[in-house]
């Protein structure tokens, strides 16, 4: 994925949409989505995978291509496009306590907090492993999730 300038705006995105781009193969980012939603009773973040049709039309207003393999999490918010950490940190102020506070570490220099990010990005395979399949979800569930194929 291209590198952005954190909050790289794009006119055509909805600015009450927020919506998280996750590695859909990757265990610690599935876990990391249901953790998500657990902690977002309103259910105001809705999810896609990288690897769909959709978040390729997602990002294409950004000037971003997805990668084959991705790497990073993304956050679209408000017609703005954010990655990393930077998209960890805002997605955790919108959880409920304590996971909100998570968001004060966005003092922390950015190349700082991404080198972390990078860290566990690379290992994160190894660590957690992977899934080609996902389990079935609930209708609850399954309305968090866009349709993988893109409008």
């Amino acid at each position: 994925m291209s590198h952005l300038t954190p909050g790289t705006e794009a006119s055509s995105a909805q600015p009450s949409d927020t919506v998280v781009l996750f590695d859909g193969v990757c265990n610690l980012c599935n876990g990391t989505v249901l953790f998500i939603i657990d902690r977002d009773p309103e259910a105001r973040i809705r999810f896609t995978a990288l690897q769909s049709q959709r978040a390729a039309a997602l990002l294409a207003p950004h000037g971003v291509v997805p990668k084959e393999e991705p790497d990073s999490f993304v956050l679209l918010q408000g017609g703005k496009l954010y990655e990393r950490s930077t998209a960890a940190l805002r997605v955790a102020r919108m959880l409920k306590s304590p996971w909100r506070f998570l968001y004060a570490f966005i003092v922390v220099p950015r190349p700082l907090r991404d080198l972390v990010y990078r860290i566990i990005a690379r290992n994160r395979y190894r660590w957690f492993g992977q899934e080609a399949q996902c389990r079935i979800p609930t209708p609850e569930l399954r309305a968090r999730f866009l349709p993988e194929t893109a409008p």
